[in-house]
């Protein structure tokens, strides 16, 4: 099983690991700090090498415990062990972005008791898809990009720590997409708060303030039925 290593510092640029399993441009490592995608957040890119044997991880995924990391290029099989190196700019961005999303959740769970069907977050732009009860217009649109960009410069610090399951699915308000998506096997459930604004089950990356965000610009918004919405953004 490979230890997650961004679960506990989304910082971690570089680490060394040994190697558990290597199959051709297929990877597995005791520990990792590349993010396997998930939750709308894309897998990691960066290398992977030792001395002068270094090639990319062009794409990184999920296998039951382990994470695998997909390389542009074999590594030998007498390797056993790799420095492993973020594309952080890629990285960060997603972090960015990730964290504007929560708020952004939370800012039209909070005045339009909104929930949200979907997410997906680019290096640079992201969509968010909820389920709005209300009149959707130009004017809603607005005011949800300006209270979203108050709660980013108010400068909230985003916390990470687990709470039982029971826990969680006690409390509705920590999962508020339309279907609850935590696995049956997740006893421990990890948990994002933007500090006032958003709480959430949440297995991806972040910053450590809303400060780190700037200010989202929202580039579009659309109907997508009778009641799911759209808002694609940028950040500025």
């Amino acid at each position: 099983m490979t230890k997650e290593l961004f679960l506990r510092d989304a910082y971690l640029r570089e680490f060394e690991a040994e190697v558990v399993n290597l199959n051709g441009r297929e990877v597995v490592l005791d520990e990792t700090a590349f993010y396997p995608g998930g939750g709308g957040q894309p897998p990691d890119k960066g290398t992977l090498g030792i001395g002068p044997i270094s090639a990319n991880v062009v794409d990184v995924r999920r296998e039951g415990g382990d994470i695998v990391h997909v390389l542009d290029a074999a590594i030998p099989g007498t390797v056993r062990t790799l420095r492993g190196t973020l594309d952080w700019e890629r990285r960060y961005a997603h972090m960015r972005h990730h964290t504007a999303l929560h708020v952004l959740s939370g800012v039209i769970w909070k005045n339009f008791g909104a929930k949200v069907t979907g997410g997906r977050m680019h290096a640079d732009r992201a969509r968010m898809d909820f389920s709005f009860p209300g009149e959707w217009t130009a004017e809603v649109v607005g005011e949800i990009e300006r209270l979203t960009n108050e709660a980013l410069a108010e400068e909230r610090p985003v916390k990470v720590y687990e709470l039982s399951r029971e826990e969680v699915l006690a409390n509705p308000d920590l999962i508020r997409t339309q279907t609850n998506l935590v696995p049956e096997r997740v006893e421990a459930i990890r948990i994002v708060e933007v500090e006032g604004i958003d709480t959430q089950a949440d297995g991806g990356t972040h910053v450590s303030n809303t400060r780190e965000v700037g200010k989202i610009e929202i580039t579009n918004h659309k109907s997508k039925g009778r009641q799911n919405k759209r808002v694609e953004f940028v950040l500025r």
